[in-house]
């Protein structure tokens, strides 16, 4: 009771203004977001490149920016049966779509994609949830085998 008594007594003699009328207003992304909102062309980062290959890197660290629209292209050449993981940065994602083979699939969340022979596939999503994530080869533990993503 005594503490509202001094809050009140501190907004009415004007030291300090109440929170409802500071008003923060956000910078927009792009000025030219259109009908397709986060999605514009305008709000599109660079693409992320995944090489799924026997013995080759997978990627390089890359670092995304929240509330940005990316799309991770994933290229396999057949040499193994490999797939990639990482289920804490697909859940911190927006995923618009996966496309294999112009088939377009629009999930609400997945673990891994695994290739059995050489293809391609292509994941668009937007960056959410900012935060450190690894995406890997499932059961390898090298370096080479995993990159780093940061959503900033």
């Amino acid at each position: 009771m005594k503490l509202k008594l001094l809050l009140s007594l501190i907004l009415a003699l004007g030291l300090i203004a109440p929170a409802s009328v500071t008003s923060v207003s956000a910078k927009p992304i792009c000025d030219k977001l259109g009908f397709a909102g986060l999605l514009s062309s305008c709000n599109r980062g660079k693409p992320i490149e995944v090489t799924l290959s026997a013995g080759k890197p997978l990627g390089k660290d890359v670092v995304l920016e929240s509330g940005t629209y990316y799309k991770m292209q994933i290229t396999a050449d057949g040499s193994a049966e490999l797939a990639i993981t990482g289920a804490s940065f697909f859940r911190a994602i927006w995923m618009n779509e996966i496309v294999i083979s112009n088939i377009e699939v629009r999930p609400m969340a997945i673990d891994s994609i695994e290739f059995d022979a050489a293809g391609k596939a292509e994941v668009s999503f937007i960056a959410i949830k900012p935060g450190n994530y690894i995406v890997r080869i499932p059961g390898t533990t090298g370096k080479t085998q995993q990159f780093k993503i940061s959503i900033k």
